[in-house]
C-alpha cells in the first residue's frame, strides 16, 4: 500500500504522488487510506511546512476506480469505507496545494478544489463527470463549488459535466495558477518553498482555520473571532520573530508547527 502514494521531503516542502499511472491514478480505498494518513504524518512532522499533491504519469486523478464502481453497482462491494471524509485534507494544519497535471475528473475533482491552493497543466482535462454516470454532485461539491466558482458556473460544470482545459479552471477560478504541463511541478514546488521560507507555520495554520471555517459565519461573527486570534498571535514567538526579520531585513526563522494550534 505504500507505493499507491509516494513521498518526499525537500526544504519543508512535502510532495505526495498519487501512484497509479496505468489507471490515470484512478481512486482506490486503499489509495485514500494512504494519502490520508500521509497527511496525518505531515502534520505531525516538524520538518514539513508545506504539502504539495500530484499525480504520477499522465493524470492527476482521473476519478474513482471503474472496478469500485462496478462492484457498488453489483451490490459486492464489503470494503468497509475510510471513516475520514473526502474533505479531510482541510483539517490538516498545513498549506496542502494541488498540481493538477492530467486527467482530474469526478472525486480527483473533488480532491483537487479541497485543497487549499490548485496550481494546473493548462493542457489537463478536468470534468465533474456525476450527472454523465447517473450519479449527483458528490462529497460536498454542492456546497463547495458555488462558493469557490458561484451558483451560474457550478451549476454548468456540475449539471453537464463537460470537460474543460486547465486554462478554463483557471479562468472559472478553479484554479490559482496555469501553467505548461512540463513547468507545472517545478512552479508549484518553487511556490510551496516561498510559503515554507517565508510564513508563519503557525500563521499558516490559524488562517486555514478561518478561511475555510468562517464561510459558515457571519461577518460579524468572523471579525470578532478574528480579533481573538490576532491578541493569541501576539503572544506567540512567530509575532516577535516575525517583526524581527523585517526590522533587520532579513528572513524570518520561525519555529516548526507539529500538529496542533499554539495558544
Amino acid at each position: 500500500m505504500s507505493d499507491l502514494v509516494l513521498s518526499s521531503l525537500d526544504e519543508g516542502v512535502l510532495t505526495l504522488t498519487f501512484n497509479r499511472p496505468d489507471r490515470l491514478n484512478a481512486w482506490t480505498d486503499a489509495m485514500g487510506r494512504r494519502y490520508f494518513d500521509l497527511l496525518e504524518e505531515a502534520e505531525r512532522d516538524p520538518g514539513v511546512r508545506v504539502v504539495v499533491v500530484t499525480g504520477a504519469g499522465r493524470g492527476f486523478c482521473a476519478g474513482a476506480d471503474f472496478q469500485t464502481l462496478k462492484a457498488l453497482q453489483e451490490g459486492s462491494y464489503d470494503v468497509e469505507p475510510d471513516e475520514r471524509p473526502a474533505t479531510h485534507p482541510t483539517t490538516i494544519g498545513k498549506p496542502v496545494i494541488a498540481a493538477v497535471n492530467g486527467a482530474c475528473a469526478g472525486l480527483g475533482l473533488v480532491h483537487a478544489v479541497v485543497c487549499d491552493l490548485v496550481f494546473t497543466a493548462a493542457e489537463a482535462k478536468w470534468t465533474t463527470a456525476f450527472a454523465r454516470r447517473g450519479l449527483v454532485a458528490e462529497y460536498g461539491l454542492a456546497w463547495i463549488l458555488p462558493r469557490l466558482i458561484g451558483q451560474a458556473r457550478a451549476m454548468d460544470i456540475l449539471l453537464s459535466g463537460r470537460t474543460f482545459t486547465g486554462v478554463e479552471a483557471g479562468e472559472l477560478g478553479l484554479a490559482n495558477r496555469v501553467a505548461p504541463g512540463e513547468r507545472l511541478l517545478e512552479e508549484t514546488l518553487a511556490y510551496a518553498r516561498e510559503l515554507a521560507a517565508h510564513s508563519s507555520p503557525a500563521s499558516m495554520a490559524v488562517i486555514k482555520r478561518q478561511v475555510w471555517g468562517d464561510w459558515q459565519r457571519s461577518l460579524e461573527e468572523s471579525r470578532t473571532e478574528a480579533v481573538r486570534l490576532m491578541m493569541e498571535s501576539f503572544a506567540r514567538p512567530d509575532f516577535a520573530e516575525g517583526v524581527a526579520g523585517f526590522l533587520e531585513r532579513r528572513p524570518p526563522a520561525f519555529p516548526p508547527f507539529a500538529g496542533h494550534l499554539p495558544a
